[in-house]
């Protein structure tokens, strides 16, 4: 999950792909912006 202030990767998720398909978006600690900030899906490099 990506940091949607600072763009930054923190968190890594795994969803059931069949039952949701929207992305998905929580509110979760940076520690980067070192406050709490919104976190949406996003695809994986590497």
């Amino acid at each position: 999950m990506k940091c949607t202030i600072c763009k930054r990767a923190n968190y890594y998720t795994t969803k059931n792909k069949k039952k949701v398909e929207r992305k998905l978006e929580f509110k979760k600690f940076c520690k980067w912006c070192k406050k709490s900030t919104p976190h949406k899906e996003a695809r994986l490099t590497g």
